[in-house]
Parts: structure tokens; C-alpha cells; sequence
């Protein structure tokens, strides 16, 4: 990868779909299969995760199967223990993804664990997902800010990130998952983690809830990162905020990037295509404004 190119995970149908009302099983393989048209390589479609505490995941393994898969193409899943592991396994996933926090009271009350508890578990994820040579990425949630203890120490988050390093994971996900990252917030957080992590092995996965993505991503470009998560139409609120939006929109993204002049291999206007057709199933309105100016234009 070239220092202009950018390589995007799409994340709506599964960290984006999961905070949405359930949607028919149909309508989650035509978003997928259309953003994978529109140029996307690497695509969470689903997790296997109990159906209890997050039923819109339900029919992961059988969107698995439906899809017409594309060459060169990651179809991912999220898998937080060996039964989701076998899961994806068998669901043919090519490469999973385990998520840990850096807040210990998230940690908690998200998977009922301490943060060494959690990677303890995974380091029996990662030796199944070894023998079946499927590649892990690890999450790493809450490295800018807690919904339980507010301010997370920078140390934290690159101890949580070194970890998952260690234990295998190709690349990590640093995720603000309340979105309230300011720019040189996200920029020290960064360059904190790549002191224990190289940089070409991280991501980030920044939401917008309080309007700050984008700026917080641009101020990370300098520093080296080229890996971002972002779900189309900004699908998927923040359960910690009433009201307010989740996911960085995909179609925003895009239009920043290419603006700066980095490439991406994605076709705009076909994914904002694809993230209207499912907020028209949703019955939501779109949450990007980019897609809102382009499908106007077009709809003239």
C-alpha cells in the first residue's frame, strides 16, 4: 500500500445494523453485496454473538452463506469467544475480529469481565482461529473517552492495544466509541499507542457523535494511519447518548479522502446509493450529508 492509498472497513452492516431495528435478511445481503460493487474489499457483515443480547445479529450465519462472494474480498465477522468462532468457522468468514476495552467499567458491564479476564479468553480464540489460518483484528473500545468513568488514560490504551498485538492480531482497531475525541485528543491517543504498536498495524474507528470524526481522522492522516472504519449513512446511533449519531457515515468519509487525494478504489455515489436504499428500508433518514448532496444532484 502505497502512502496515498486508504483502506476502508465498512462497518454498517454489523456495528451499524446491530444499534438499528431489525431488518429482513434480504435486504442486509443486498447491502452488502452492493457495497462490495461499489469497490468495498473489506466488509464486517455480521457476529456471532448470542441472539439474547443482540438479536439483529441473529441471522449472521445464514447471510454468511447467502452472499455472493467476490474474489478478493474480506467478508468479516465479529466473534467475542470460541462458540462465535466456531460460528464464523463454519459460516466460511475470512477473517474475525475480538474486541477489548480500555476502561475497566466498560470492560464490565459490556462482557462481564476485567480487561485481563478478556484477553485470557481470546488467547484460546486466537489459537482456534491459528489452526484455521484466519486472520483476527482486535478492537480496542473507549480509547478517548468512557460512558462510566469519563477520561481514559493513554497508558491504558496502549497497554490494551500491545496486548492484542501480542497475542496475534494483525491489526488494531482503536475505537472512540462514544465519539467525544477532539482532534489533538485523537492525535496524542495515537501517537501514545504507536509507541508499543506499529503504526502500519493500526486503525481507527472513530464515532461521530458529537461532529468530530472527521477532524479527529484528519489529524491522524500525518501521523501515519491509513486503515478507517466507518459504516454507510452513518447507520447506527450511540447507545450511550439519546439522539445523537454513531457510526462516521462511509459516503463523508470517502468525500474527505479523495478530496485530500488519497485513493480508496470506492465509487461515492454507488455507496451512497446502496446506504439510501437501506435507511428507505430502516424508514430512517440518511445520517450522511455527503450522500444527502450527491443523491440530490442526482435525483435531478
Amino acid at each position: 500500500m502505497t502512502n496515498n492509498e486508504v483502506r476502508i472497513v465498512e462497518v454498517g452492516a454489523r456495528d451499524g445494523l446491530q444499534n438499528e431495528v431489525p431488518v429482513p435478511l434480504a435486504a442486509k445481503q443486498e447491502l452488502v453485496e452492493s457495497l462490495v460493487d461499489a469497490g468495498i474489499k473489506n466488509i464486517e457483515v455480521g457476529s456471532f454473538v448470542s441472539p439474547k443480547w443482540v438479536p439483529q445479529m441473529a441471522d449472521s450465519g445464514a447471510l454468511f452463506q447467502q452472499l455472493c462472494r467476490v474474489d478478493g474480498v474480506d467478508y468479516m465477522a465479529l466473534t467475542p469467544n470460541l462458540k462465535g468462532l466456531q460460528a464464523a468457522i463454519d459460516a466460511k468468514a475470512s477473517e474475525v475480529a475480538i474486541f477489548a476495552s480500555a476502561s475497566e467499567s466498560f470492560s464490565q458491564k459490556n462482557i462481564n469481565c476485567s480487561i485481563d479476564e478478556s484477553i485470557q479468553r481470546f488467547s484460546e480464540v486466537m489459537a482456534l482461529a491459528k489452526q484455521h489460518n484466519l486472520p483476527v483484528r482486535g478492537y480496542v473500545s473507549c480509547v478517548l473517552g468512557c460512558p462510566y468513568e469519563g477520561e481514559v488514560e493513554l497508558e491504558a490504551v496502549a497497554r490494551v492495544a500491545a496486548q492484542l498485538y501480542q497475542l496475534g492480531c494483525y491489526q488494531i482497531s482503536l475505537g472512540d466509541t462514544i465519539g467525544v475525541g477532539t482532534p489533538d485528543k485523537a492525535a496524542a491517543m495515537v501517537s501514545a499507542v504507536a509507541k508499543q504498536v506499529p503504526v502500519e498495524a493500526l486503525a481507527l474507528h472513530f464515532h461521530d457523535t458529537y461532529g468530530q470524526a472527521l477532524a479527529n481522522i484528519n489529524a491522524c492522516l500525518p501521523l501515519g494511519i491509513r486503515c478507517f472504519d466507518s459504516a454507510v449513512a452513518g447507520l447506527g446511533g450511540c447507545p450511550y447518548a439519546a439522539g445523537a449519531s454513531g457510526n462516521l457515515a462511509t459516503e463523508d468519509l470517502l468525500y474527505m479522502l479523495h478530496g485530500q487525494g488519497y485513493q480508496t478504489g470506492i465509487d461515492l455515489l454507488a455507496v451512497a446509493k446502496a446506504g439510501d436504499s437501506i435507511c428507505k428500508t430502516l424508514g430512517r433518514s440518511n445520517g450522511s450529508k455527503v450522500a444527502q448532496a450527491v443523491l440530490a444532484k442526482t435525483n435531478k
